[in-house]
C-alpha cells in the first residue's frame, strides 16, 4: 500500500526546487502541495527507520531531496512541521554509523539551516552535534561537524558574547577532559578550545581551566595538546590578530582600481560595494571597544598547585609515559609559571642537576628553562651549585665557541633574575672571557660584566666596574642587595614626566615674562585643568583609541594640610646666592623629587598618556648606537611575560647558515636600528604612498630601469639617423603633444584644418 501511495506521488516530487520557490512568495496558495510533500517524507522516513541498512538507493535520494525541500520551507508551515527537527536529530544520532555519507550530510546541513531560521536553538544543535563528533569514526563527518560547531559558536558570539551559551559549551568541554583521563577524546576539547582562544571568543578563566585539566591528563596526546596551548596560545592569537589588519583593503587602493582598465556598470557597483565594506569595517574597528586580552598564565586559579602537579605527575614520576621531547615542553610549562608567578617548587632546581651537560640532546632548552624558573625569591644557595655546574662543564679554554657562548649566555640569565647566585671569584673568572677571540663567547661575557655593573659592581675589580658604576659606590649610591629585599613601588619613568613638566613650566614663565624657576599658582589652575580635560574628553568623544594634545596641561598640587593658613610667598625673583645653593642641590634630593609628582598630584589620563609617550621615547634612545656604553632603563628590558627561547641562550650560533636563512640573518642584524622613514625625502614617501595604494610606477621610471643592454640597439640606431629624421620625430612629438598623448584628449580634435 505504501508503494502505491509512493509511485502516485513520484510527479509531484520531480519539481522540488520551482516548488520551494513558489512556496517562499506565496505559502498559503502551496499549502495542499506542501502537505502533499510532507506526507511523501513520512512515507519514506518510516521506512528508513524500519531498516535503515536495506533502504534502496532510489528512497535515500528521494528521502534526501525531501528533507532539503522541507527545510527550506519549514519556517513557512511551523505547525506542520513541528515534530520535524526533532526526527531529524533522531534520525542522525541513531543512525549516524550507518547512514550513507550524503544523507548523513544533508541532516547535518538541514538542522544548521533550521538553526538560523531560529526554527532550532543554538543549544540543541550543540548538543546533536558534538557527541556525534566524539564518537564518529568517519574523518569526513568529523570534521564536517568540527567546523559546523565552531561556526556556530562564532555566530552566536558575533554581535554579542553569548554567556549562557559559552558556559553550556565550556561545561560539556570539562566534563569531557575530566571523566576519562585516558581517554584521547579530549583532543577535541583541545581544538575547539584553542580555535575559540585565537579569535578571542573565549578569553575568560574558564576556558583555561580546560585547557589545565587537559595539561594534567593521563594520555600523552592530550597532555601535549594542553601544554602547547599554553606555551603558544597567545602568540597564536597575537598572528592572527596581524593578518587581519594585515588584510583590510583601502578604499584609496579600490578607487585606484577603477582607472586602470576599461569602466563597466560591473565594475562600478563592485567596487561601490567594496568601498562600503572597507569603510564599515574601519567603523566598526573605531565604535569596538579595545579588549583586555590577558594571557593564559595570568588567567591560572591555582598557578602553585597546577605547577606541583605538572612536575610531580609528569616528569618526577617514574611511571610517566612522556618521552625526552614531551618531558622538555612540560619542563618549560612548569619554569615559566614558576618564573611568572614566582613559585617555589625547590625539587626542581635538583632535578636539573643531570641535565646540565654539553652532551645532553636539547640542552639549550634545558639552559633556557633552568633561567626562567629563577627569579630573586629563590634562595641563592639552590641556584648557586647550578651556576657553578654550567661553568664548569661549559665554559673554559678547551670549550669550543658555541658551548662556552651557550654557558655564559645561560650564568647571565639565571643572574638577571637572581643576581645573588653568582660567585665573586666565579664572576672575576668568567669575567676574563671578554678578551676571547671568539666573538660569540666575548659578546657573552661582556653582558656579563655590564649586567654586574649595574647589579653588583661592588663584586668586581676596579678596572672592571666603569665609570658610572665606580662614581656611584664611590658616593655610596649604589648599596648591596640583599636575598628578598624588594624595591620600593613607584610609577616607572615618573622622573621622566617629572623633567617635562618642569621644562613646560619654564617655557610658560618665559612666555608670560616671569623668571625660568618661578613657582605658578597651582590651586588656581587645578579647577581650570579638569575642566579643560573634560571638554576635550567630550569633544573627542567619537574618536576612539586616540589621546588629547596635553602639551599645555598644568600641574595640579594638593595642599598639605600642615601648610593650610601659611601665607604663600610672594613670587619674586631670586637672588644670585639662592641660585647658587640651588644649583648646588644633591643628585640624591633632584632624585626624590620626581615622587613628589606620585604624592602630591594626581596624574589625568593625560599625564599617564604623556608618561607612556616618554618612555617609548626612552626606550628608543637607549637602543641608538650612541647608547651603547649607556645602562637602559628598566623598562625596556624583557617583559615577564615573554618566553626565554634557546636561540636566546645559543647566540651567535644560532644564526650560522646551517641553522638561519639569509632573511633571519639580516632581520637580526637590522634589530636596533632606528627606523628611517622619517627622514625620507618628499618623491621616497609620494612613491611608497603609490604603492600602499596598489598603482604602479611611471613609464619614465620604467625607462630609467630598464636594462642598458635592452636600450643599447635604441641608442645606436639615434646616433645613425639623418637630420630630416631628427626633424620628423620632433615634429611628431610636437603634434602628440597637442593631442595629448598618442589615443589623444576626447572630444578634441587637432588638425590643419581646425
Amino acid at each position: 500500500m505504501v508503494k502505491r501511495k509512493l509511485g502516485a506521488l513520484e510527479k509531484v516530487e520531480a519539481d522540488l526546487p520551482n516548488l520551494q520557490h513558489k512556496i517562499k512568495r506565496d505559502p498559503k496558495s502551496y499549502i495542499e502541495d506542501f502537505r502533499a510533500q510532507h506526507y511523501q517524507y513520512e512515507s519514506h522516513r518510516e521506512i528508513f527507520m524500519a531498516a535503515p541498512t536495506s533502504a534502496t538507493d532510489t528512497g535515500l535520494i528521494s528521502l534526501r531531496d525531501l528533507i532539503d525541500f522541507i527545510s527550506h520551507v519549514a519556517d513557512c508551515y511551523p505547525d506542520i512541521c513541528k515534530d520535524f527537527p526533532q526526527q531529524l536529530i533522531d534520525m542522525l544520532m541513531q543512525h549516524h554509523l550507518v547512514l550513507e555519507p550524503e544523507l548523513r550530510e544533508k541532516l547535518v546541513g538541514a538542522l544548521v539551516l533550521m538553526k538560523k531560521k531560529d526554527i532550532l536553538s543554538s543549544e540543541t544543535l550543540l548538543h546533536t552535534l558534538f557527541p556525534i563528533l566524539v564518537t564518529t569514526p568517519s574523518k569526513t563527518l568529523r570534521a564536517l561537524l568540527f567546523q559546523k560547531i565552531l561556526s556556530e559558536l562564532r555566530t552566536a558570539n558575533s554581535k554579542t558574547t553569548n554567556h549562557k551559551l559559552n558556559r553550556t559549551m565550556q561545561t560539556v568541554l570539562f566534563n569531557l577532559v575530566t571523566s576519562d583521563r585516558t581517554s584521547a577524546k579530549g583532543l577535541w576539547a583541545i581544538k575547539i578550545t584553542r580555535e575559540l582562544w585565537k579569535r578571542q571568543i573565549w578569553t575568560e578563566a574558564k576556558a583555561v581551566e580546560v585547557m589545565k585539566e587537559a595539561a594534567l591528563s593521563q594520555n600523552e596526546k592530550v597532555i601535549v595538546g594542553g601544554v602547547r596551548f599554553f606555551l603558544g596560545g597567545d602568540k597564536e592569537r597575537e598572528e592572527l590578530e596581524d593578518e587581519d589588519s594585515d588584510e583590510d583593503v583601502s578604499v584609496g587602493q579600490v578607487k585606484h582600481q577603477l582607472t586602470i582598465n576599461k569602466k563597466t556598470r560591473k565594475k562600478a557597483r563592485v567596487a561601490e560595494k567594496a568601498i562600503k565594506t572597507a569603510r564599515n569595517k574601519e567603523k566598526k574597528k573605531q565604535n569596538q571597544p579595545v579588549m583586555l586580552n590577558f594571557s593564559a598564565l595570568h588567567l591560572l586559579h591555582d598557578p602553585q598547585g597546577f605547577a606541583d602537579n605538572m612536575f610531580f605527575k609528569h616528569l618526577q614520576n617514574g611511571k610517566s609515559k612522556l618521552n625526552l621531547e614531551q618531558k622538555l615542553l612540560v619542563l618549560q610549562l612548569v619554569s615559566r609559571l614558576v618564573g611568572l608567578h614566582k613559585l617555589h617548587i625547590m625539587p626542581l632546581y635538583s632535578y636539573f642537576q643531570k641535565y646540565l651537560t654539553p652532551r645532553q640532546p636539547s640542552v639549550t632548552s634545558f639552559l633556557a628553562s633552568l633561567a626562567q624558573a629563577s627569579h630573586d625569591l629563590v634562595p641563592p644557595d639552590v641556584l648557586e651549585p647550578l651556576v657553578q655546574k654550567i661553568a664548569n662543564e661549559f665554559v673554559s679554554e678547551a670549550s669550543a665557541g658555541e658551548v662556552a657562548t651557550a654557558g655564559l649566555n645561560a650564568i647571565r640569565e639565571i643572574c638577571v633574575r637572581q643576581p645573588l647566585a653568582m660567585d665573586e671569584t666565579l664572576l672575576q673568572d668568567l669575567v676574563m672571557y671578554k678578551k676571547s677571540k671568539d666573538k660569540g663567547v666575548m659578546m657573552a661575557s661582556k653582558g656579563l660584566l655590564s649586567l654586574y655593573r649595574d647589579v653588583g659592581a661592588q663584586m668586581l675589580k676596579k678596572r672592571d666596574r666603569g665609570k658610572e658604576a665606580a662614581m656611584s659606590l664611590r658616593a655610596g649610591d649604589r648599596k648591596e642587595r640583599r636575598f628578598g629585599e624588594q624595591a620600593v613601588g613607584e610609577i616607572e619613568g615618573l622622573e621622566l614626566l617629572a623633567r617635562y613638566k618642569d621644562e613646560e613650566r619654564r617655557k610658560r614663565n618665559i612666555e608670560k615674562g616671569l623668571p625660568s624657576d618661578a613657582e605658578e599658582d597651582d590651586e588656581n589652575d587645578e579647577e581650570a585643568d579638569w575642566a579643560a580635560w573634560n571638554v576635550e574628553d567630550d569633544d573627542d568623544s567619537d574618536v576612539e583609541g586616540e589621546w588629547i594634545n596635553v602639551e599645555h596641561d598644568v600641574d595640579i598640587e594638593l595642599s598639605d594640610s600642615e601648610d593650610e593658613g601659611k601665607p604663600k610667598p610672594s613670587k619674586k625673583s631670586k637672588t644670585e646666592e639662592e641660585e647658587k645653593k640651588d644649583g648646588e642641590k644633591s643628585k640624591v634630593e633632584q632624585e626624590i623629587d620626581f615622587l613628589k609628582l606620585a604624592t602630591t598630584r594626581i596624574l589625568t589620563p593625560a599625564d599617564l598618556a604623556k608618561l607612556a609617550e616618554l618612555r617609548a621615547e626612552a626606550a628608543a634612545e637607549a637602543t641608538l648606537p650612541g647608547n651603547k656604553g649607556r645602562v637602559a632603563a628598566p623598562w625596556t628590558s624583557r617583559h615577564t611575560d615573554d618566553p626565554l627561547t634557546a636561540n636566546e641562550i645559543e647566540g651567535l650560533a644560532a644564526l650560522s647558515a646551517a641553522k638561519a636563512t639569509r632573511e633571519e640573518r639580516i632581520a637580526h642584524a637590522k634589530e636596533g636600528q632606528t627606523d628611517r622613514s622619517e627622514h625620507k625625502s618628499k618623491e621616497a614617501r609620494k612613491k611608497e604612498r603609490k604603492e600602499q595604494e596598489g598603482k604602479s610606477t611611471t613609464n619614465k621610471e620604467k625607462a630609467r630601469r630598464k636594462n642598458f643592454l635592452m636600450t643599447l640597439g635604441k641608442a645606436k640606431s639615434k646616433n645613425k639617423r639623418s637630420l630630416k629624421d631628427v626633424s620628423r620625430a620632433l615634429k611628431a612629438h610636437h603634434e602628440r603633444g597637442k593631442r595629448g598623448g598618442k589615443r589623444g584628449n576626447l572630444g578634441t580634435t587637432v588638425g590643419p584644418n581646425h
